[in-house]
């Protein structure tokens, strides 16, 4: 699982250090998905970032893909959301990843990048846009518990 979060720096080249339980979480083999040295990435679906992980994640989203009929509008447009936009980044000697210049520049990733783990993938945030999502995301976290102590 990918847990905790860390503060990293992205070089001139785009290269990212990936903490090394975020490697091996990555590196997990998976059934029924090609085992390959890095990982599955591209722009969240509802976060302004760059989701990232390894086979589970990609199995992940392949199912929910399979789960429309093949030919089907929505499979179509999930495919082309998911696989024509997913990159394959692969780890260099040093446990490096080289990230897009497309997704850097559309999210702002220079200098210091914020990771941040969510079990079965990983976000890359700037880190002003990181603590915002986070204010919000715990907004919503203190609302789920406050429902959840009022059921109880």
């Amino acid at each position: 699982m990918f847990l905790s979060t860390h503060e990293k720096q992205l070089d001139a080249k785009r290269r990212l250090l990936v903490p090394q339980d975020f490697r091996a979480a990555a590196l997990a083999p998976h059934p029924g998905v090609e085992p390959f040295e890095g990982l599955y990435c591209f722009a969240a679906i509802n976060a302004a970032c760059l989701e990232c992980g390894g086979g589970a994640f990609f199995a992940m989203y392949r199912d929910v893909i399979d789960e429309y009929p093949p030919m089907s509008p929505t499979r179509t447009a999930m495919q082309r959301r998911f696989y024509a936009s997913m990159h394959r980044l692969s780890f260099d000697t040093a446990g490096r990843i080289t990230l897009p210049e497309k997704l850097c520049e559309q999210f702002g990733l220079s200098g210091d990048v914020v990771i941040a783990g969510l079990g079965e993938s990983f976000q890359i945030w700037g880190p002003a846009a990181y603590a915002a999502y986070a204010v919000e995301q715990d907004k919503l976290v203190e609302a789920a518990f406050a429902r959840r102590e009022g059921q109880i």
